[in-house]
């Protein structure tokens, strides 16, 4: 059974591939359904947002003998029975407990209270306000950087790589991520916080840089495929992703481990909520940025590029080429991937190393005493 490393050598020849490119609606139909399951979680289940979105009370009881979190509801219900508080635990031995706004006289009598309630000074209950307002400007803020960076984004994509498509390409992509980012925040009801905005803007970064690496080595496969008669641009752009294939798995479950580790031990063994928050939006975000950069970035983009004329044009002459010789694309691909190899080893054999030209043969000289026929030759004496 051939290695993972004789694998990707087999998908950067061409020896071996992945039609990517052919299959691409199946690719279309899964993202559409994890898109609408996300959509629909959203409107069912909504975002959780935090208090720094809503606004609020926030009570911390710290060093507590218990987490039982029907204390702190008790408590708070007993001094304003119409708000409903939102109550976690931090780590084994602190309670967090959000309510909607108190005015100070209810804020020092639902303290008290839950000092009592957990048995502990009031000094371990410690207690902050955010006010709306300035939940409403952090909301501002985070969708208006969401949109420059998506305007960014497309204007340095659209003039690297001199289209638009591209462009078009990757901002689909990064949207798919996005929201089914924010979708799995509806769906397991995490809240959503300051840190949770910055993992949002981190995926979609790592995403971008991703589907930019496949995107570069597309246009170097595609610079003169218009002039070729071997393959066609959509199996010149599936070699570009078959290519790339194995940099973008090792590349993600390098990232995925830490960011498992920090989701799956730092937010749920530790409690820490900062982590969950923003390990939660990395680990989806990455998951699905490697899906998008494979399955939909680059078959998208050859679904935008087959309608132009000159493209169409050239895989006609592709087809009849292949139809007057008798070759198969899965040939081509071959071919393309050994001429790369036999092109380089051609070059190392017959260019010096240092750069310089070879020098000339050196013509052999004849032994002292022999003459140049061969034969002895007479010595003086």
């Amino acid at each position: 059974m051939p290695s993972f490393a004789q694998f990707g050598n087999d998908l950067y020849t061409g020896k071996r591939s992945i039609d990517f490119i052919e299959r691409r609606r199946t690719w279309y139909l899964i993202a559409a359904v994890a898109v609408l399951i996300s959509v629909g979680a959203l409107g069912i289940n909504r975002l959780n947002p935090g208090i720094e979105f809503r606004g609020g009370s926030e009570f911390t009881i710290s060093k507590v003998a218990t987490t039982d979190q029907g204390l702190a509801r008790d408590a708070v219900r007993a001094i304003v029975p119409n708000n409903e508080p939102r109550i976690s635990t931090i780590g084994d031995n602190s309670v967090r407990v959000q309510t909607d706004q108190l005015s100070d006289t209810e804020t020092e009598e639902v303290q008290a209270a839950l000092a009592k309630a957990y048995s502990v000074p009031e000094t371990q209950v410690s207690s902050s306000f955010v006010g709306p307002s300035w939940g409403a400007d952090v909301t501002n803020k985070a969708l208006t950087g969401l949109a420059v960076f998506l305007v960014l984004v497309s204007l340095v994509i659209a003039l690297y790589f001199r289209t638009w498509k591209m462009a078009a390409a990757g901002i689909v992509a990064l949207l798919h991520d996005l929201l089914l980012t924010i979708g799995v925040y509806a769906l397991v009801g995490f809240e959503v916080t300051p840190a949770s905005v910055i993992g949002f803007l981190t995926i979609l970064g790592y995403s971008l840089y991703d589907t930019v690496v496949v995107f570069d080595k597309v246009r170097e496969n595609t610079e003169h495929v218009l002039a070729s008669t071997k393959r066609t641009y959509a199996e010149a752009a599936n070699l570009a992703v078959n290519q790339t294939l194995v940099r973008s798995i090792n590349t993600s479950v390098v990232a995925l481990l830490p960011v498992a580790s920090i989701l799956f031990i730092g937010a749920f063994v530790l409690g820490a909520g900062t982590l969950k928050d923003i390990s939660l939006a990395l680990f989806v975000g990455i998951a699905a940025g490697t899906y998008s950069s494979i399955f939909i970035a680059t078959p998208l983009l050859v679904t935008l590029r087959s309608r132009e004329p000159e493209i169409q044009q050239q895989a006609a002459r592709v087809a009849r080429r292949r139809a007057e010789q008798g070759d198969r694309p899965e040939e081509a691909l071959v071919s393309v991937g050994a001429g790369e190899e036999v092109q380089e080893a051609t070059t190392a054999a017959t260019v010096p190393q240092t750069g310089r030209p070879a020098a000339p043969a050196q013509r052999q000289q004849p032994r002292k005493g022999t003459s140049r026929g061969g034969r002895p030759g007479n010595r003086k004496r």
